[in-house]
């Protein structure tokens, strides 16, 4: 402890430092003791039970906006959520993120008006404190921008404080060409103030004004919002947008030493405070770039696996895992105390900037391509350059998979299930969005209602007719759900699917993707069939064991095979966990 408060040494020391990497020294005395303050109150009221690990095999999370399902005789959608989860999908996910459920004036949430005020069309803080009985909670941090809607801004229209200083004025002159661009809208957006005609930088839209962290005063209020929201039960922290947060004009403005300093500090202030929180970057960014939020094992708890869904969809498009397995055996392990959150699908569309340096222009092209004639649509950015390339695709994963390069096909639902297994499989925790457990197609009403396309992906569904397509199992919506709760309860049995056990890729082909699982106590080898053909495959004899092989058995069918069998055959689409059965040698 210091003289001067209860904080540890440690903390404070490091804690300070980085304060005075972001401000220099004569700010810094000032702005440590108002923080030391804020988590002096918080510690002082916090006595709930905390969580004996940060995760485990079992954890598995449902990513859904609050009003995904709704249910015309409930006022509060948080309820009919709640009532969705409890009676479907209770044991079988443990986490559900509801993405931005506060109240917004644009971009579905993304764009905050109150970030301590549930919006009332969802319900209130009693409705997240009733689901958090039941599962843990994961809450958007959306630290970026903030809508135009806002009391801050209002503020900054006015000149009042403190609004009129947590924004970033900039000339519409200056020459913000290196700037990284994830739109192709002009940066410095128009603002008629009481002060006259400004310009505000704005990275996403005009109605999502970027925040001014060079105020340590913004800093100290979201560090303040971040201790609300654990005290309201979360238990993952996503920081959205978090690559663009500190801005320095003639740079990139992406990925700078003041964005990391900020998000080390978020992590020294959950790890000193609530260890049981994980604290999530979200950067759809190339692969390298993505990683380096890991820091040295004192930033990120967990970085989003941006590259594997436009990999898996690519291998599943092409019939050929060539490049999805060097991109699997490429990637670092990741340091201690961290790990991956694998998805395939959210809210946003499938990124393409992780594609970068990985696969040529002209795949990339042929990809998205095919993803128009299947109903989706190409979200285009600005590149340094000035001229537009394509950014993300706009489609509900599933749709994506509805054929291969060889056109439409009978196949999409084992190819989808075959998706979702991967996800299921590599190192990490799962996060499956709930129109991919729902096999939701394409929503092209959604997009001409709105006019936006990522609202493809983004649909509101009736709770009445959730359920009677649930109810009736021989449609592709009951076929998807009910496979992926089952498989997802195997995989949460199974020490060797713990976020922290080794994987080791193997290449067994072109047809398949595939990679060991294990630890101390369990192997599992993890294949797929990537290709519409029934495949067989050679076992590999490398294996992580020094023990006797006996056999092997197939979680996903309860099947063994004797150790005598060296092949087996795959169906189209086929997944097998092959657990791998040993005795110890005698000497």
């Amino acid at each position: 402890m210091t003289d001067e408060n209860k904080l540890p040494y440690a903390f404070y020391s490091v804690a300070e430092a980085r304060l005075e990497r972001l401000y220099g020294p004569e700010q810094t005395p000032e702005v440590m003791k108002m923080l030391s303050d804020l988590i002096n109150d918080y510690c002082s009221s916090d006595d709930a039970p905390k969580p004996q690990e940060k995760w485990t095999e079992k954890d598995t999370i449902l990513i859904t906006y609050g009003g995904s399902i709704f249910d015309k005789a409930e006022t509060h959608h948080l309820k009919t959520l709640h009532k969705f989860l409890s009676q479907y999908l209770r044991g079988v996910v443990n986490t559900v993120h509801i993405l931005p459920f506060f109240p917004f004036s644009s971009d579905d949430g993304f764009s905050v008006i109150d970030y301590l005020t549930v919006d009332p069309a969802l319900g209130d803080w009693e409705d997240i404190h009733a689901l958090c009985t039941e599962f843990n909670l994961m809450i958007d941090f959306v630290v970026n921008h903030i809508s135009r809607e806002s009391l801050w801004f209002v503020e900054y229209l006015n000149n009042k404080s403190p609004g009129r200083d947590f924004f970033i004025e900039v000339s519409p002159d200056e020459d913000l060409s290196k700037v990284v661009r994830p739109r192709p809208h002009d940066l410095a957006v128009p603002v008629h103030t009481h002060r006259g005609l400004k310009h505000l930088w704005a990275t996403f839209s005009e109605d999502q004004i970027d925040l001014n962290f060079r105020n340590p005063v913004v800093l100290l209020t979201f560090i303040k919002i971040m201790l609300e929201y654990i005290r309201h039960g979360a238990r993952f922290i996503r920081l959205d947008a978090i690559a663009f947060l500190w801005k320095q004009i003639g740079t990139s403005c992406i990925h700078l030493s003041g964005t990391h300093e900020v998000v080390k500090l978020f992590r020294d202030i959950v790890d000193l405070v609530a260890p049981e929180v994980v604290l999530i970057t979200e950067t759809n960014v190339p692969n390298g770039e993505n990683i380096s939020y890991f820091g040295n094992s004192d930033e990120a708890h967990m970085v989003y696996q941006f590259s594997l869904p436009p990999m898996l969809l690519h291998a599943l498009f092409r019939g050929d895992a060539e490049h999805l397995t060097q991109w699997a055996l490429d990637y670092p392990r990741p340091p201690k105390g961290c790990t991956y959150l694998n998805f395939t699908a959210s809210h946003d569309g499938i990124g393409l900037r992780p594609l970068e340096g990985i696969l040529a222009e002209e795949e990339i092209d042929n990809l998205v391509s095919s993803m128009r004639q299947y109903g989706g649509y190409v979200s285009m950015r600005k590149a340094a350059d000035g001229h537009e390339v394509p950014y993300e695709i706009n489609i509900t994963y599933f749709d994506a998979l509805k054929g291969t390069a060889l056109g439409i096909d009978q196949w999409q639902t084992p190819r989808f299930i075959c998706s979702q297994t991967v996800c299921l499989s590599i190192q990490g925790i799962p996060a499956l969005y709930i129109h991919s457990l729902l096999a939701t197609p394409n929503d092209t009403h959604g997009v001409e209602q709105t006019g936006r396309t990522r609202s493809i992906n983004r649909s509101s569904l009736d709770y009445e007719e959730v359920t009677s397509l649930l109810e009736s199992p021989e449609i592709p919506h009951a076929i998807v759900f009910s496979e992926l709760k089952r498989r997802i309860k195997i995989r949460g049995k199974q020490i060797a699917f713990h976020p922290e056990s080794d994987q080791k890729t193997i290449d067994l082909g072109h047809s398949f993707f595939a990679l060991w699982r294990f630890c101390d106590r369990q192997k599992i080898l993890a294949i797929h069939n990537v290709t519409n053909q029934f495949q067989t495959v050679t076992l590999p004899k490398e294996r992580p064991t020094h023990k006797k092989v006996t056999g092997w058995t197939d979680l996903l069918q309860d099947k063994y095979y004797s150790s005598r069998i060296r092949e087996i055959s795959l169906k189209p689409y086929q997944s097998v966990w092959l657990e791998l059965q040993e005795s110890h040698l005698r000497y």
